[in-house]
């Protein structure tokens, strides 16, 4: 009787353990997608900079042409620029 108790405790135990920390990690994405989604948005110029960032860096890395870059920035300045 003993050794069933002490099973039973110890599986129980272990049950409750992974009920807290999937706990603790649902918490801590909720907490992730809040910050996400009550940071400030950025404005139009500050957008196109971090754009203007990842193209350069993109030509850097020769995953895409200057011309490429070129034209895709124009693309989403008249894009994010348009909508402000």
């Amino acid at each position: 009787m003993h050794r069933k108790a002490v099973h039973y405790v110890t599986r129980t135990t272990s049950a409750a353990a992974g009920a807290v920390a999937t706990a603790a990690t649902s918490v801590a994405a909720a907490a992730v997608a809040a910050s996400i989604m009550f940071s400030p948005v950025a404005d139009a110029s500050s957008r196109m900079d971090g754009v203007r960032e990842d193209l350069l860096r993109a030509v850097q890395l020769n995953q895409i042409t200057e011309e490429q870059a070129v034209k895709f920035e124009a693309k989403l300045a008249g894009r994010i620029l348009g909508e402000a």
